[in-house]
């Protein structure tokens, strides 16, 4: 039964107990009322019946002393006593007013009369009195046959007290036993109800309430400070406890969701937090080797159970190649059983996209889900359902491919893990994107695309680097400016791709003398430039007449038809012998104009200032 059931009839008993004991106390009350009333009755009959008495023996007094003395004042006091009396229907109607009974007032009136019959003996001896006859007023009032009539009015009043204390005491002990009788009813009901609030007191609050709430308190306390591992008491009633235990279980039961959800949630944004630094490093790449090295770092922190390799596209051999791979940690309860951390089983050999599923679909690719799927060839068969593939594309073009391996299970990750997987591919194929382009930027900003040789683009830089190397080391430096005769004719006679072709060719066989440290660039047009670090005037010229006599002996051809001799003019210049470096190209490039003014095909070397301020000639070949 449900505690608000059992209070509520408890209350329910409370109330009509304590309304029976109401309803007794009043009763006994107008019982005490009857009582009290009866007392006064008699109290007031008492009074009345003294009155009768003592009027009787006051005219009594009178009478005799107004017979004795022959004093006219008693005779008068008994008049004036006798005349404030009223009638015996006058007295009587006072006391049937008060409550008297027929029998009691005729007990009275008999008595009353004989008290009228000495009124008139009385008078009569006070009229004998005033006539002189004295002995005879004597004998009247103090005459046995006076006597025995005076003795049957007390007698006759006395019988009507008695029977007034009769009723009075009749009527006074019914009410009071009335009254006690109530009075007992009344403290019944006052016992039974409290026994009745101990009862309830004793049971339902401190069996089914205190011990229940207790109990639920301590529990609600450690709740209360996120203690969740309490266990919650198990109450069987059906009952407002019972509602609150399972209220509470319900609570800790969220409470325990609550902290596993406030778990994954932390787990979550620590990984978006380590994405959000990963994708910050990655833009601050500046070479695919930095990408690789981030790459490494932060997978086996974003997916600790995944071993995985990153693969790029070689386009010239049409290969994946592994670029970088990183090692996973097993969840602890593999690493128990001695397993550990490790790399993705199989090789790390270049493998063709066909090989890959994933390549293929352009989508992610994992034999080990729920769906029946075919494994990719690239994938050692141990491996292939704990493999998931991931192709990196930028633009619609495939960049590259991760192969991820889940240590933990034989299959591929979970569905939270799958999402982190996908933002660190996208993040990973937009950087690697970026540098791809980024390299192509820069090779079309640094290389000319028709010779393939370095422009002017970074060629100051270039030349103060190698300056302060030089020196440091007090070594020259060697500037070589070379131009192509006669090539606007050339261009005009058999057109720009015969021009093209020609500036190509030359250029290649500008570029094979130059050695290792050496720079070789296109300085505009078909004008060429080559920096040769280390290299003395001698050395210098040497180089420079093999390179002239290599493209004299050239023999061109266009699409069948002859272009003829090629012939190039050349200027020399070394710093410090020819001027300062601010010069050095200037002064290189005014030796190449001497070089043409004197006929072409030469080398002609800058002059040098000698120490007396003069000039050398310049050198001519």
């Amino acid at each position: 039964m449900r505690i608000a059931t059992i209070t509520n009839w408890a209350y329910g008993a409370t109330v009509c107990l304590t309304i029976v004991a109401g309803i007794t106390m009043v009763l006994a009350s107008s019982a005490d009322k009857v009582e009290r009333a009866a007392v006064r009755q008699r109290d007031l009959f008492d009074q009345l019946t003294f009155e009768v008495e003592n009027d009787l023996a006051e005219l009594t007094d009178q009478a005799r002393l107004a017979t004795v003395t022959d004093d006219p004042s008693h005779a008068i006091a008994y008049e004036r006593t006798r005349a404030s009396l009223g009638s015996v229907e006058q007295r009587l109607a006072r006391l049937k007013d008060g409550g008297a009974s027929e029998q009691e007032l005729r007990s009275l009136a008999e008595g009353l009369r004989w008290a009228t019959t000495l009124e008139d003996e009385q008078q009569a001896a006070i009229a004998a009195s005033r006539r002189g006859e004295s002995a005879t007023a004597r004998a009247i009032v103090f005459g046995p046959e006076y006597e025995r009539e005076l003795e049957r009015v007390r007698f006759l009043i006395g019988r009507f007290r008695y029977m007034l204390d009769q009723r009075s005491d009749n009527a006074i002990e019914q009410a009071s036993q009335a009254s006690q009788r109530l009075r007992s009813v009344s403290e019944a009901m006052v016992a039974i109800t409290a026994a009745l609030f101990l009862l309830v007191l004793g049971f339902i609050l401190k069996r089914r309430i205190l011990r229940p709430v207790m109990t639920l308190s301590d529990v609600v306390n450690r709740l209360a400070d996120q203690d969740y591992t309490v266990e919650t008491p198990a109450f069987s009633q059906v009952d407002e406890i019972g509602d609150m235990a399972q209220a509470i279980r319900i609570f800790r039961e969220n409470g325990l969701e609550r902290q596993r959800l406030e778990r994954e949630r932390d787990a979550d944004w620590a990984v978006r937090d380590l994405l959000a630094r990963m994708t910050q490093r990655l833009q601050g790449c500046e070479s695919v080797s930095d990408l690789f090295a981030v790459v490494r770092l932060f997978a086996p922190k974003i997916a600790p159970t995944l071993a995985g390799r990153l693969y790029t596209l070689d386009n010239r051999m049409k290969l994946m190649v592994c670029a970088a791979e990183w090692r996973g940690a097993k969840d602890q309860g593999v690493k128990d059983q001695g397993v550990g951390e490790r790399g993705p089983q199989g090789t790390d050999a270049a493998f063709g996209p066909d090989d890959c599923w994933a390549l293929r679909r352009g989508q992610i690719h994992a034999p080990g889900g729920e769906m029946l799927d075919v494994p990719c060839r690239h994938v050692v068969p141990s491996a292939a359902r704990a493999t998931i593939c991931v192709p990196l594309t930028a633009q619609g073009e495939t960049i590259g491919l991760l192969v991820l391996e889940n240590l933990a299970a034989d299959h591929g990750p979970d569905d939270s893990t799958g999402i982190y997987i996908e933002l660190m591919s996208e993040t990973v194929g937009l950087a690697l994107a970026n540098l791809n382009l980024r390299d192509v930027l820069h090779q079309k900003a640094l290389f000319d695309p028709l010779t393939g040789l370095r422009n002017r683009h970074e060629l100051d830089d270039t030349l103060r680097r190698l300056v302060a190397t030089a020196d440091a080391a007090g070594t020259p430096i060697a500037c070589l400016m070379m131009d192509i005769d006669h090539f606007k004719g050339l261009n005009d006679r058999f057109g720009h791709d015969a021009g093209d072709f020609v500036i190509r060719t030359v250029a290649a066989v500008f570029a094979g003398g130059a050695r290792d440290d050496d720079l070789a660039l296109r300085y505009g047009g078909e004008e060429f430039l080559m920096l040769m670090p280390g290299a003395d005037e001698a050395l210098a010229l040497e180089r420079a007449e093999r390179i002239r006599e290599r493209v004299a002996g050239l023999d061109l051809t266009q699409e069948g038809q002859p272009l003829g001799q090629v012939t190039v003019s050349l200027g020399l210049a070394v710093y410090p012998h020819h001027g300062p470096i601010q010069a050095l190209i200037t002064t290189a490039d005014a030796a190449l104009l001497r070089a043409k003014e004197g006929g072409r095909d030469r080398v002609v070397v800058a002059t040098q200032r000698n120490r007396g301020g003069g000039i050398s000639p310049a050198v001519a070949i």
